[in-house]
Order: C-alpha cells, then sequence, then structure tokens
C-alpha cells in the first residue's frame, strides 16, 4: 500500500510539474522565441553541457577508481592467479584508454562544432584512409589481446600429469556442495546419479575397487603449493564453482564431467593476517558491532563477530537458496591436510558401516517373524 502511494505522489508531482512548464510558456511575453527548432543559443548552450558532462565522467571516473578500489579482491591465492589478474588489467587498461579518447573527443566535437548560423557543415563523402585507420588499429589490439588470452587460458587450462596433481571431485546439487577425494590410488571410482541411495549421496560405485578408499567430505581442505585438479559433476542443474580469491571457475554441467585445476600458494591463516584482510576484518566487525546494538534494542540474536575463510561459491542462478550454495576452504600446510585426510572415513567404510546397521534389524524382523509363526501354530493346535 505505501508502495502504491508513493507512486501516486510522484505522478501527481510529475503532473504538476508539466502544467507549471505550460503555465510559464504563456506567461511569457509576445517577442519570446517559442520556435521547436533549436537556435544558436540552445546549440551553444548544449555544446557546454556536453563538454562539462564529459568532465563529470572523467572525474566520477577517477573518484570511483580511487574510492572504491579497496573493494577489489587482493592478491590471487593461487599460482596462476597473477596471470589471471595481469590479463584483466590490460584489458582494463586498453578499454579505459579508448574510453577516454574517444569520449573527449565526442564531446569535445560537439562544443566546437555546434550549430551557428554563419557556418556550414562540410560533407565528406568517404575517406578510405581514416576507414583504414579505425579499423586497422582495433584488429590488431584484438588480435593481440585474443592470441595472449588464448596463451593464458590454455597455460591455466593444462595440468601437467608429470606435476602429480592430487585428484578431487566436487559434487554440486540444490542447494550444497561435496567434496570426494581420491584415495591412496589417487584415482576415483566410478560414480553415476542412478546409484544414488542412502549414504550415498554422491552416487559411487559400489562394486568399482578404485571407489573403497576415496573419502567424501562437507569441507574441502587444500594443502599449500600442491598442484590440485578437480573434477566437477552436477546432480540436477547447471551450478558454477567459483573460487573467487583462487581466480578459478568452471561450470558444473549436469551429464558430464568438466575438469580445472590450480595450486593454491596463500594458507588460510595467512590471508587472514595479510594487512588486506585484517583491514576489512575490521571494518565489518565495526558494522556488525553498530548493528548488533539495533539487534539487541529489538530482542533478536546478534551477528557474530566476521573472520575470513575461503569460500566455494555458486555463480549460477540454480534455485531458490542459490545464495546459501557454499562450502568452506581451508588451505593449510601438507602435514595438517595429511592429518585432517587420515582422520576422514573412507567411502568403504561408510558403506560396511551401513551394511552392519542394516543387518541386526534383518535379523529382528526375521526374528520376529518366526515368533508370530510359531504362535499361530500354537493357535491351530
Amino acid at each position: 500500500m505505501t508502495v502504491f502511494l508513493v507512486i501516486i505522489v510522484l505522478a501527481l508531482l510529475a503532473v504538476t510539474g508539466w502544467q507549471i512548464s505550460k503555465i510559464f510558456q504563456l506567461s511569457q511575453g509576445s517577442d519570446a522565441d517559442t520556435s521547436q527548432i533549436a537556435n544558436d543559443k540552445d546549440n551553444r548552450i548544449n555544446g557546454i553541457l556536453m563538454l562539462a558532462f564529459v568532465i563529470f565522467l572523467y572525474v566520477i571516473s577517477i573518484f570511483c577508481f580511487w574510492e572504491y578500489g579497496r573493494f577489489y579482491l587482493p592478491e590471487a591465492a593461487s599460482e596462476h592467479g597473477s596471470q589471471y589478474d595481469t590479463l584483466m588489467f590490460v584489458s582494463i587498461a586498453l578499454i579505459m584508454v579508448v574510453q577516454v579518447i574517444t569520449q573527449g573527443l565526442l564531446h569535445f566535437f560537439a562544443y566546437k562544432y555546434k550549430g551557428e548560423k554563419t557556418k556550414k557543415a562540410l560533407f565528406y563523402a568517404d575517406n578510405d584512409k581514416l576507414e583504414f585507420i579505425w579499423t586497422i588499429i582495433p584488429v590488431i589490439v584484438l588480435a593481440g589481446l585474443i592470441i595472449y588470452g588464448l596463451f593464458t587460458w590454455s597455460d591455466i587450462m593444462n595440468v601437467s600429469e608429470e606435476d602429480d596433481p592430487m585428484i578431487v571431485e566436487l559434487y554440486a546439487y540444490q542447494f550444497d556442495w561435496r567434496a570426494r577425494y581420491a584415495g591412496e590410488d589417487n584415482t576415483l571410482g566410478k560414480a553415476n546419479v542412478r546409484f544414488i541411495e542412502g549414504v550415498n549421496q554422491l552416487g559411487v560405485d559400489e562394486s568399482d575397487s578404485y571407489a573403497m578408499d576415496d573419502k567424501v567430505v562437507t569441507e574441502l581442505h587444500l594443502p599449500v603449493n600442491k598442484p590440485v585438479l578437480f573434477k566437477f559433476r552436477s546432480q540436477d542443474v547447471l551450478h558454477s564453482a567459483y573460487f573467487p580469491f583462487f581466480r578459478a571457475q568452471m561450470n558444473v554441467v549436469p551429464g558430464m564431467i568438466t575438469q580445472f585445476g590450480f595450486t593454491p600458494t596463500i594458507t588460510s591463516e595467512e590471508m587472514r593476517e595479510s594487512e588486506y584482510m585484517v583491514d576489512k576484518m575490521r571494518s565489518v566487525n565495526e558494522e556488525r558491532k553498530e548493528r548488533n546494538k539495533e539487534l539487541m534494542a529489538q530482542g533478536e540474536p546478534t551477528l557474530d563477530p566476521y573472520e575470513f575463510e575461503y569460500f566455494l561459491l555458486c555463480n549460477k542462478i540454480c534455485g531458490q537458496a542459490h545464495y546459501n550454495m557454499q562450502m568452506k576452504i581451508v588451505v593449510e600446510s601438507e602435514e595438517d591436510f595429511n592429518k585432517w585426510l587420515e582422520e576422514q572415513p573412507t567411502f568403504g567404510s561408510t558403506i560396511e558401516s551401513k551394511k552392519k546397521d542394516s543387518k541386526p534389524a534383518n535379523e529382528n524382523n526375521e526374528s520376529q517373524e518366526s515368533d508370530a509363526v510359531a504362535v499361530a501354530d500354537n493357535k491351530q493346535n
């Protein structure tokens, strides 16, 4: 109802302004210029406004880069991240150079060649030299940028088997993630969504011997400076595995396996103690303190202090709870990682526990059935 009233008020204000402009026109003298055709004064005003706008555009751009550059992510936490950032900054620099030159010329010419009664426009039918210049320069620049990007992309995507990367599967479903580590054989067992049943949430093939030492977890741990090759699967819809601090992203497509690899270079603790992140945590916690005062006054639960963690996010709008589809990532020393991984149960032990838990239940059912038969026989006798 409030929104509806606001719309009515805005509409009434618009009608009022339009009526006032009509009254202003009627109040002008008979010698006033009421022609709809622009005169020299109109052209001069518009020329000045064009110059003022481009100056405003440059000022606001400089301000945004200066003021909001702090919201850009800190240094990349992966080995290939520096290449990714360099490619992006080169692209931004080229775009900004072209934007500054073309916008400046556009608005300057709009002012310099503004319409005047004493001036006559000079008509060019064509100019082969100019057309060649503004065609060949973008072609050369874009070709160089594309080739540079292809080499960078190829270098990032081609994970060498000589590096002996650790194999990890990331399984996406509405609205959560699961990670599956290959065991000591570093080979993931086969899997298919048709095998999903009970504790087997990822559809791992129980008949595959390679699957028995796999480990399924809800939190992703990675050893620092160790190459990791991720295999992505989706149970339902299209998802996108997004690692912002590692400068990595890959679509997770139902019915197929996609992959992406990188080497983490900064542990969670090191990133947490970096100057950028310390400043960010302090800023966020100050805002949370102010917010907690309001929540306490309203009798609502307060917010916990913010502490940085890496997260795996979904970058596709995959449903209503898409915003909550994330998994914590812990980058740690290889020693700590190995210790954590040893504590995780294998897929084979999980299945074995399931069978043991279900066996007594079956035996009890059989015992109950035999007792029922015996009671029935006694009644008949």
